[in-house]
C-alpha cells in the first residue's frame, strides 16, 4: 500500500517541488495551497501524512492541524516554520503535530521527522518569567549583528541602518540589566 502525503504551502514553487520529490519516493501526493483546499483533501482522502506551513493566507497552519486531527486523528503532521516562529511551531506540537522543521526543508529531513520518535518534551513556561526589556533586546540584537559582521563596526552600522558613530556610542554603554 502506498503512503499518502498532503503538502500544504501557499508558495507554489516550494509546494510543487516538494510534491515532486515525494512522488519520486513513491508517495501518493496531495497538494493544497491553503486551509480550505487542505481540509477538503483531509475529509475526502484521509492522507497518512501531512506537511503543513504555519503561515498561509486565511486560516493558519495551527487551525489546520487542530481541525485535520479532529477529523483524522491518525494523520501524522510535520510543521514547516519560517524564521522567528519557533514558539508557534511549539504550539503546533502541543496541538498534535509530530515535529517541526525550519523552512525550506529537505525531503529527507521531513521523512526523518516522520519516522523519529515523536515524544517531544515541551517545557511549561515559567510562571515568573519576565520578558527582557526593549533596551536589553536592542543590546542583544546589536551585538548579534556585530558578531555576524565579524566585529566590523561600519558593516554592522550599515546593516542596522545606523550611523557608525551612533553604533559606537551604543556599544560603549553597559548592557541593560533586564
Amino acid at each position: 500500500m502506498t503512503t499518502t502525503i498532503l503538502i500544504v504551502d501557499d508558495e507554489n514553487f516550494f509546494r510543487e517541488r516538494l510534491g515532486r520529490a515525494f512522488d519520486k519516493r513513491n508517495y501518493k501526493v496531495y497538494l493544497a495551497a491553503d486551509y480550505n483546499e487542505a481540509m477538503q483533501i483531509v475529509e475526502k482522502d484521509r492522507p497518512d501524512l501531512g506537511v503543513v506551513d504555519l503561515r498561509m493566507p486565511g486560516k493558519s497552519g495551527l487551525e489546520l492541524i487542530k481541525d485535520a486531527l479532529a477529523i483524522h486523528p491518525d494523520m501524522r503532521i510535520v510543521v514547516l516554520t519560517g524564521y522567528g516562529s519557533i514558539a508557534t511551531a511549539t504550539d503546533a506540537v502541543k496541538l498534535g503535530a509530530v515535529s517541526f522543521l525550519p523552512k525550506p526543508a529537505d525531503v529527507d529531513d521531513i521523512i526523518t521527522a516522520f519516522t523519529m520518535t515523536t515524544d517531544l518534551e515541551i517545557p511549561e513556561p515559567e510562571k515568573d518569567f519576565q520578558a527582557p526589556s526593549l533596551a536589553r533586546m536592542e543590546w542583544e540584537h546589536i551585538n548579534r549583528v556585530l558578531h555576524d559582521c565579524k566585529g566590523n563596526i561600519s558593516a554592522a552600522a550599515k546593516k542596522l541602518g545606523l550611523h557608525r558613530r551612533t553604533l559606537q556610542r551604543k556599544l560603549n554603554k553597559y548592557p541593560p540589566d533586564n
